[in-house]
């Protein structure tokens, strides 16, 4: 498994980002000992707040299970910004992932360029911008997988300032990444709203999981009953385990089982997971 880490001018950001990818194009076939060449299945893969583009590589043994899959990865740096376009700062982070990167690498790494093998994930942050992006770009990407997402647009609106409020809940800070808090319902930040856009016969496979002490349950619960009450194609799945690394580490190898991946069925037990 090629790990290979780009320097590139991005055009929606205006500044030179990094990302790192995941490229199985070293992996020998024991029975012919010759290298595959094949355009691969490709997993755009979103770290959570605080995070960058390491800590999918640092955090999780994703690049194990990508290799035994066949799977390239590519993890881009969200830097807190919930992966949306800000038309006041000019920092296009929903279009960066949902358009440029996809371009991007496929023109660099011999990805397939068809929607049922182009998939998005992250988690928290990350799982709200999988989710986010995943609808608005559904003609790009065929399945969504989001853990421990953060869907917390509900609560904008009563954000307040104070010395005594953590960063994350200042409402200047979600300013600064969302606009106008007022205005997000109903916007291309509300996954609700996007979600009624898309067509039915077009829409993404979406997979949710979450940790049973997580301090996000009750929104990805809701979530999970939205998307249910509009007949969209979900599995959704809780385990022991909180916010933390320890669950990611576990859920994103169940995300892997339930993706289309070499050529086998889809779908993956709801027994314990075998890591």
């Amino acid at each position: 498994m090629a790990l290979i880490k780009v320097d590139f001018f991005s055009q929606s950001l205006m500044r030179t980002v990094t990302i790192n990818a995941l490229i199985p194009v070293d992996k020998v076939i024991e029975e012919e000992q010759e290298f595959k060449r094949k355009q691969y299945k490709t997993l755009y893969l979103l770290h959570g707040i605080f995070g960058n583009y390491t800590d999918w590589i640092c955090g999780t043994r994703i690049q194990r299970w990508a290799q035994d899959h066949d799977l390239a990865v590519i993890m881009p740096s969200g830097e807190n910004k919930f992966y949306v376009d800000n038309e006041k700062s000019h920092e296009y982070y929903s279009k960066f992932i949902g358009e440029e990167l996809v371009d991007v690498t496929r023109r660099l790494f011999p990805l397939s360029k068809q929607k049922q093998n182009t998939f998005i994930a992250g988690l928290s942050m990350g799982g709200y911008g999988a989710i986010t992006n995943g609808l608005k770009y559904y003609k790009t990407f065929g399945c969504i997988a989001a853990l421990s997402s953060a869907l917390l647009i509900d609560s904008l609106p009563n954000a307040k300032d104070g010395d005594d409020i953590p960063y994350l809940n200042k409402r200047s800070y979600l300013e600064s990444v969302f606009g106008d808090l007022d205005q997000v319902k109903g916007s291309d930040k509300d996954y609700e709203a996007l979600l009624l856009k898309v067509n039915q016969k077009e829409m993404p496979k979406i997979y949710m999981a979450c940790g049973k002490d997580d301090r996000l349950l009750q929104v990805n619960r809701d979530f999970r009953d939205y998307l249910k009450n509009h007949q969209v194609d979900v599995l959704y799945e809780e385990g022991e385990g909180k916010h933390e690394w320890d669950f990611w580490d576990r859920y994103i190898y169940r995300v892997l089982e339930w993706l289309p991946l070499n050529d086998k069925e889809e779908g993956i037990s709801s027994g314990n997971v075998g890591v």
